[in-house]
């Protein structure tokens, strides 16, 4: 469907929910990927049985574009900079396409005071569970980006917090930052509906309600840190519909 509607754009936001349990404090980051091409290109064929060629697309064209969204993300919420995460220093053309083209981008922000650095991804996936406060927002391809939202999830307080969106030039989707598909708990409703919650918080400020959007969120944090009601992955004992009554009485 990204492909399709050419969203292009996903973002994860990474941040302590006072009342969820975490390993670090003061984590505040967006992590930016690249939607429609990397290793998700979808581009894939058995060349001979037993040999299978998987294509990784990197285009100029689309990394300006998701840069340039980096950029205006950063600068619309007072951000102060953006890291690009590549692997340049083994895929010289691919990523190194991704990581020059970022550069230059970063040149058209200079005057707006948004700094920026770059790292490749194994340094950048121990520095994010070694020292997360260092970031801010990071722009990168696709695969890095599912991978480094799931981590930056366990830093926080799990999955089930992680609110998401995803943007393209006419259509935009929301949903949770860190697509779990939870099977294991499929029907028990135990299931954090934090996220999804969040994410649509972050729909209604997309179209322009935020006195909407905000009345929810503040419900989600004061249900989480009054303790009125927290699902088993905050460390609670409340149902996932316990959980979304407890909220709509804090409305």
């Amino acid at each position: 469907m990204g492909q399709d509607l050419d969203i292009y754009a996903s973002i994860s936001l990474i941040k302590n929910i006072p009342g969820v349990p975490s390993r670090f404090n003061d984590v505040d980051l967006a992590i930016i990927r690249e939607n429609t091409e990397g290793e998700y290109s979808g581009l894939e064929h058995q060349s001979f049985p037993g040999v299978v060629e998987s294509l990784k697309i990197v285009t100029r064209a689309k990394t300006e574009r998701i840069a340039r969204f980096a950029f205006d993300f950063a600068l619309r919420n007072k951000r102060k900079s953006v890291t690009c995460i590549h692997k340049a220093n083994i895929m010289k053309l691919g990523d190194g396409l991704f990581l020059n083209t970022c550069k230059e981008i970063a040149k058209e922000y200079e005057s707006s005071g948004i700094g920026f650095n770059n790292m490749i991804v194994d340094n950048a996936s121990m520095q994010l569970v070694s020292r997360p406060q260092q970031f801010d927002v990071l722009v990168m391809p696709n695969l890095y980006g599912s991978i480094l939202s799931n981590v930056g999830a366990g830093l926080v307080g799990g999955p089930g917090i992680i609110p998401g969106a995803n943007f393209g030039r006419e259509y935009a989707v929301f949903e949770p930052g860190c697509r779990h598909v939870g099977a294991d708990i499929g029907g028990s409703n135990v299931a954090d509906p934090t996220a999804t919650l969040l994410s649509s918080v972050m729909m209604l400020r997309h179209l322009g309600l935020d006195e909407h959007a905000n009345q929810i969120s503040t419900a989600v944090y004061r249900t989480i840190q009054t303790g009125a009601a927290r699902t088993r992955d905050m460390g609670g004992k409340s149902t996932t519909s316990e959980f979304t009554k407890a909220v709509i009485a804090a409305l």
